[in-house]
């Protein structure tokens, strides 16, 4: 891959996408794009990036950035979190929504969809209250074929088998022959929509909960900034946001503080 092709792309990831693409990635680009290629009947990247540069390649480019998407998922993920909502974060939260019986909780990154599953399972599993409450659990990704795979919600072995105790995939999930899906009640709890963080918001419900984990580190500092700024307008003030793990808003925005006593990535707004 030439050099200006590199920078192309590049360019191309972090003004759809604002994913920072550094120098030496070009296994990534090979990697990520070969299949992409072959879908189009290509014989090398070059010429898929020859089809990138003209006008009018609007689908191509989507599909670009959907396959340079990072979609790391998995049930349950750094177990933490979803421990602390499942003690902790919940209980709080529904009792100071006690009078309105309402929750707005939103992934923002979905990926595959197995983190707001694992939300939705902890609703339902532990917090059969909820039932009578107004719950919203909305999930969004920059990918459409990343939430075509979570509105199916169908998994292989393999990845029920990362994180998902065996009792909730038999509770949970029907077996169709190598591939377990999600019971459709279970489904129905969850919102996936298209969502760019990157780009201009939409009009928005204010947040109890958000869960922002292992995204922001592919973007650079200004739009972490952005990021975290818009967050701040949405979220109660009473709310929480999470983090992954290699994530902070340190140095970001410190209208943001960490809950120290809460693990797993716990931030609330400062003055709250």
């Amino acid at each position: 891959m030439s050099e200006q092709d590199y920078v192309f792309c590049a360019k191309l990831l972090f003004d759809r996408a604002a994913i920072v693409l550094e120098p030496g990635k070009e296994y990534l680009l090979q990697s990520r794009l070969t299949p992409v290629a072959k879908r189009h009947g290509l014989a090398s990247l070059e010429e898929l990036i020859a089809k990138l540069r003209q006008p009018g390649a609007s689908g191509l480019t989507t599909e670009f950035v959907e396959a340079m998407v990072t979609t790391e998922s998995s049930f349950f993920r750094d177990i933490h979190p979803f421990e602390t909502l499942r003690r902790s974060v919940l209980p709080q939260l529904m009792e100071a929504r006690a009078t309105s019986k309402q929750l707005n909780i939103w992934c923002a990154a979905s990926s595959s969809g197995q983190e707001p599953y694992t939300i939705a399972l902890i609703l339902r599993e532990h917090f059969p209250q909820l039932a009578s409450w107004k719950v919203t659990l909305r999930a969004t990704d920059i990918s459409e074929a990343m939430l075509a795979r979570c509105r199916e919600g169908c998994y292989s072995q393999i990845e029920v088998n990362r994180g998902l105790p065996t009792p909730l995939l038999l509770k949970y999930f029907r077996q169709e022959a190598a591939r377990w899906q999600i019971v459709q009640d279970v489904r129905n709890m969850v919102d996936f929509q298209p969502f760019n963080l990157a780009k201009p918001w939409p009009a928005m419900p204010a947040m109890d909960l958000v869960f922002l984990r292992n995204v922001m580190i592919y973007f650079d500092v200004e739009t972490k900034k952005q990021i975290l700024r818009r967050l701040s307008r949405v979220l109660r003030p009473d709310g929480y946001l999470v983090l992954g793990g290699a994530e902070t808003t340190f140095n970001l925005d410190d209208a943001y503080a960490r809950v120290e006593n809460l693990k797993g990535g716990y931030y609330r707004l400062a003055n709250a």
